[in-house]
């Protein structure tokens, strides 16, 4: 038994690692690469194995720096099952539907410009999407739904379990075990993104049991989290201010999991916040459908929420709340010079409705935005929090004078300190190899892991293979 690392292997996206055990081939994660222009066209490249050859994918959750190159693993030859958590393939649908359809947008863009004269014949990569709807049709074909703590076969001799990683809806860490005919069982178990306890909606991050290595996610392995409570707090100070300045508030924000947490801060603290005096605006359609998934899968929400839940209208279901489906909805938000609060893909900012609402917002210092997830290096999100005072978005160069907020306390991924209260609960401390961090945090949580445990702990790199049990 033995893994390949092929992506998030020294950046956070793009997770893809092969497996070798059973005798058969399979993929953990197939992910788009997010960031720059030239990061995202490396989406484009050759995977670096057949994908032909790959036998079963295993998909940790459904973000699209996760799944987002599956349709492409289609195209290109795969024939196999991809099995995930029921809720995740639910959510797999409304992701990889929007991908392509933003990947076709792209495409005619390309194509306009080209014709138009104002186009790169060097680039003509970009005239055909990456995939289309027909791929992620083809590609849905093949998902197998699974519950959690369910063991599960899917080979002769290789066992899959997955565990609740409290990060979004439906997200897993993942365990393989393989039982050689002559040999002792070897276990690889590889954590997917953890979430944080206590974060709402859902559980918290399932412990597993034994390992013989573990891929360990470190996007946040170099810090602490500001507490939830302090972060909780700051949104609702933010909220005061933009309403006195008489602004409005742009939220980038990822369509499943931080849109969803969100709103449950948002119908818990309504009334102290002064929320009924605004127009809270959810301008995203993959979003919309993404709230209609949660209805679906109430049953794995922790506690709180369920009883939240419960209740009509619930806690996603605002009285105020407005969800803004069609082009024409979201273009009317532009013309509301005060008072609207405006949650819109993309979380990074570099693609969908989000960057028209920066267009119109960044240039007045009576507006504020505010960042609530990772941002990752080249996107527009990155260069809005490092202080850029102006930013190129849908060809204008627009100031930035709107009033901006880092809000780190909501994050979805673990930081330092509960990465290593997860691993430690793990029987022997068993090696570990890094995986989904830049280098600097995942050298951070190599100097801690080895400093607290004893841990023989490294740093993936691309085209690297580490046996498990060896």
């Amino acid at each position: 038994m033995r893994v390949i690392f092929h992506g998030a292997a020294g950046e956070v996206t793009g997770s893809c690692h092969e497996v070798e055990a059973a005798g058969h081939r399979l993929l953990l994660d197939c992910g788009l690469i997010q960031g720059g222009r030239e990061d995202e066209a490396r989406n484009r490249d050759e995977f670096g194995f057949d994908a032909g050859a790959i036998d079963a994918v295993v998909l940790s959750h459904a973000h699209i720096d996760h799944c987002g190159r599956l349709p492409l693993l289609v195209k290109r030859g795969f024939r196999g099952p991809i099995w995930t958590q029921r809720a995740t393939a639910d959510l797999l649908k409304v992701m990889l539907e929007d991908s392509a359809r933003l990947s076709m947008a792209d495409a005619e863009r390309a194509r306009r410009r080209l014709n138009e004269g104002r186009g790169d014949r060097d680039d003509e990569d970009e005239l055909e999407p990456l995939y289309t709807l027909d791929d992620v049709a083809r590609t849905l074909k093949r998902v197998r739904a699974i519950d959690y703590d369910t063991p599960t076969t899917l080979f002769p001799g290789l066992v899959l379990t997955l565990r609740d990683a409290g990060h979004i809806l439906g997200s897993a860490s993942i365990e393989l075990v393989e039982t050689p005919r002559d040999g002792k069982p070897r276990v690889l178990v590889f954590s997917g993104d953890l979430g944080k306890k206590g974060t709402p909606i859902l559980r918290d991050p399932a412990p597993v049991p034994r390992a013989d290595l573990v891929l360990l996610a470190s996007t946040y392995g170099g810090r602490t989290h500001r507490e939830r409570a302090a972060t909780v707090a700051e949104l609702g100070r933010v909220f005061h201010e933009a309403w006195d300045s008489r602004g409005c508030v742009v939220i980038p924000a990822f369509a499943v999991g931080r849109t969803q947490e969100l709103l449950y801060w948002f119908a818990q603290h309504f009334d102290a916040w002064g929320l009924q005096r605004w127009k809270v605006f959810l301008d995203s359609p993959m979003a919309a459908k993404v709230l209609d998934v949660y209805e679906r899968h109430a049953a794995i929400f922790d506690e709180e929420a369920k009883r939240a839940w419960a209740k009509r209208p619930h806690a996603l279901r605002l009285p105020n709340l407005h969800l803004s489906e069609s082009t024409e909805d979201s273009m009317a938000i532009n013309r509301i010079d005060s008072g609207a609060i405006i949650i819109a893909g993309s979380g990074m900012a570099n693609g969908g409705r989000v960057r028209h609402h920066l267009r119109h917002r960044l240039p007045f210092e009576r507006h504020h935005v505010m960042f609530v997830g990772y941002q990752a290096q080249g996107t527009l999100g990155r260069r809005l929090v490092d202080g850029a005072a102006y930013v190129r978005i849908l060809g204008h160069e627009v100031p930035v004078r709107a009033q901006r907020h880092t809000v780190g306390g909501l994050s979805a991924h673990a930081d330092q300190p509960a990465l290593l209260d997860w691993y430690s609960q793990i029987a022997d401390t068993p090696p570990a190899v890094l995986v989904h961090g830049e280098d600097d945090a995942r050298q951070a949580l190599a100097r801690a892991m080895r400093a607290r445990f004893g841990t023989d702990v490294e740093l993936a790199q691309p085209g690297q293979a580490r046996s498990v049990g060896a």
